[in-house]
C-alpha cells in the first residue's frame, strides 16, 4: 500500500467471532481493547479491529451464552469491562478448533491443485 501498511483483510463474521472466543481462550478474561491489541499485531497489521467491530461482537457472542462478563479492569484510561468464555464454550472451542484445521487443511489441498 502507499503508505507502507498491509493491505486491510476482510473477515467473515463467523470467522471474526471464532477469533475472539480463541483470543479469550488464550488470555483468559479481557476488554475489547486487550483484544483488538492482540488481534492487530498476531495478523501483522491486516486486521483493525475497530470499536465498531470488537464491541459488536462480545455483545453477540455474550447473547449467546459464549462469554460472560467477568467484572472489570482498571486500565491507563479507566474502568474497562472484562469478558470471558464460559467452561461449555471453551470445551465447544477446541472441537471448533479442530473442525477449522480440517477446513484449513482442504483449503490447502485445494490451492495446490492436487486431489
Amino acid at each position: 500500500m502507499p503508505n507502507g501498511e498491509p493491505p486491510r483483510t476482510d473477515v467473515l463474521q463467523g470467522t471474526f467471532d471464532l477469533m475472539v472466543l480463541q483470543t479469550l481462550d488464550s488470555l483468559g478474561p479481557v476488554h475489547g481493547y486487550a483484544i483488538a491489541g492482540r488481534l492487530e499485531p498476531v495478523s501483522t497489521g491486516a486486521l483493525r479491529v475497530n470499536i465498531g467491530t470488537r464491541y459488536p461482537a462480545l455483545m453477540r457472542l455474550e447473547q449467546r451464552g459464549f462469554c460472560v462478563a467477568a467484572g472489570e479492569r482498571r486500565t491507563t484510561i479507566g474502568w474497562r469491562r472484562c469478558c470471558a468464555l464460559t467452561p461449555a464454550r471453551r470445551r465447544r472451542l477446541a472441537k471448533e478448533n479442530h473442525e477449522w484445521n480440517r477446513m484449513v487443511a482442504i483449503m490447502h489441498t485445494l490451492l495446490r491443485g492436487e486431489a
